[in-house]
């Protein structure tokens, strides 16, 4: 009776401790998900941010010299 119920105990504890790492595991990869999506948000803020301001100072140069080139004519 004893060794039975010892038994029922340890398989018990063991599901409780496997539910327990699956859902621990789960957390970690929702973190690490959320992580990425915040990073790959930033990544692209960025990426758009450069972009944006090498766009402007070509395009200020560009129409930049153009005026300069009127003006000075």
């Amino acid at each position: 009776m004893m060794m039975t119920m010892v038994i029922i105990v340890m398989i018990i504890t063991m599901m409780t401790t496997v539910i327990m790492m699956t859902m621990m595991m789960m957390m970690v990869v929702m973190m690490m998900m959320m992580i990425m999506k915040m990073a790959m948000v930033m990544i692209m803020m960025m990426m758009v941010t450069r972009i944006g301001t090498i766009m402007k100072r070509v395009t200020e140069q560009r129409y930049g010299l153009r005026l300069n080139g009127k003006s000075l004519d």
